[in-house]
This record gives C-alpha cells, sequence and structure tokens, in this order.
C-alpha cells in the first residue's frame, strides 16, 4: 500500500495492519498508532508532530525526512529501524526496543532517550543537546558532528567511544571523571576542558 500527500491527523488508527506500506507527503500530526503493525514500512516526507507509537511493531521501519517532533515511542518496536533526517525534538522513547536502531542526521533536541544502546554505532549528525540521556550506552560507539551540549548524562556509559567529533559544550571535570571516563577526546576539546579549570594552555 502507498499513501501518497493523504491527512489523517488526529485520526486513531491503532491496531492497524500496514505492514511494509509507504507513506508519502502525508500530515499525521497528532495521529495515534498504537499497537499498529507497521513493520517494514517507509515513512518520506511525513509531519507527524505528537504522534503517538506505543507499543507499536516498526520493525524495520524506515522514516526519511520526516518531522515527528514530540511524538511518544513508548514500548514501540523498532528493532533494526532507520531514522534519517528527521525531526524528533522532544520526543519520548521510554522502553522502546532498539536493537539494531540507526539514528543519523536527525534533532533530537530535549528527546527522553533514557537506556537506549548505541553500543559500537557510528552516530553522524545528531543534535542530542538538552536530551535526556540517562542510562545510554555509548561503549565504543563513535560520535561525528554531533552535539551533546547540556544532556543529562546520569549513569551514561562512554568506555572507549571517540567523542573527537562531538560538541561536549560546558563539561566539568568531575562530569568527565563521571561520564567520559576511557573516552578518546581531540586535543582541542582536552584544551577546552583545561581551560575550564582556569589554566591558561601554550
Amino acid at each position: 500500500m502507498h499513501l501518497q500527500a493523504c491527512t489523517l491527523e488526529g485520526e486513531d488508527l491503532g491496531g492497524l495492519l500496514l505492514e511494509g506500506a509507504v507513506l508519502t507527503d502525508c500530515q499525521l500530526s497528532g495521529t495515534r498508532w498504537d499497537r499498529a503493525r507497521l513493520a517494514g514500512s517507509h515513512w518520506q516526507g511525513c509531519r507527524g508532530a505528537a504522534a503517538h507509537f506505543a507499543l507499536a511493531d516498526l520493525t524495520e521501519a524506515r522514516f526519511e525526512r520526516c518531522d515527528l517532533n514530540n511524538s511518544h515511542w513508548t514500548r514501540a518496536q523498532l528493532a533494526g529501524a532507520r531514522f534519517e533526517e528527521v525531526k524528533l525534538t522532544g520526543a519520548h522513547f521510554t522502553e522502546a526496543r532498539t536493537l539494531g536502531l540507526l539514528l543519523q542526521d536527525s534533532r533530537l533536541v530535549s528527546a527522553d532517550l533514557r537506556g537506549l544502546s548505541f553500543r559500537r554505532q557510528r552516530l553522524q549528525g545528531l543534535d542530542f543537546s538538552g536530551a535526556d540521556l540517562s542510562g545510554c550506552d555509548f561503549s565504543e560507539a563513535t560520535l561525528r558532528d554531533c552535539d551533546l551540549s547540556d544532556a543529562h548524562l546520569k549513569n551514561a556509559r562512554f568506555t572507549r567511544a571517540d567523542l573527537r567529533g562531538a560538541r561536549l559544550g560546558a563539561v566539568q571535570v568531575g562530569d568527565l571523571l563521571q561520564h567520559f571516563k576511557g573516552c578518546t577526546l581531540s586535543v582541542d576539546q582536552a584544551a577546552g576542558l583545561i581551560a575550564g579549570l582556569g589554566v591558561q594552555v601554550v
């Protein structure tokens, strides 16, 4: 099934079977997809602010150039799903199942990503500024052109992560020891941290 330029704003489509469907340039703001079966679906250029995907099966679904700000993915099945150039500001991924989830060139400002695993992933162009990354696992991940400014990092792990391509913002030495122990930083990043202590680097 291919839905193009359709308007489904505010509709309740919970439990709908649309496995493998293609949705292009659809208006989906506030649409409820709770428990819908959407495995292998492909979403292109859709606008779905505040859409709900609670408990939906989105295994290997693909989202491209979509606006999904303030969307809800509580306990959704997102194994193998891909988000590319997607706006996810304020999105909630509480208890989502995300094995093999791929995020690339997307905005996750102030998103709730608690407990997600990015272990050994190559993360490119992700804006995590202000996001809740508590308990997230970035072990052995590589971050390129990513922004971690003002992110909440309680119990987050960056063991052997490569952060040379990330913006860390105003990181304190205490945060460095607590959250970034064992990671790799660039010379400029290290100099910035030392300068934050009031030490002049020459």
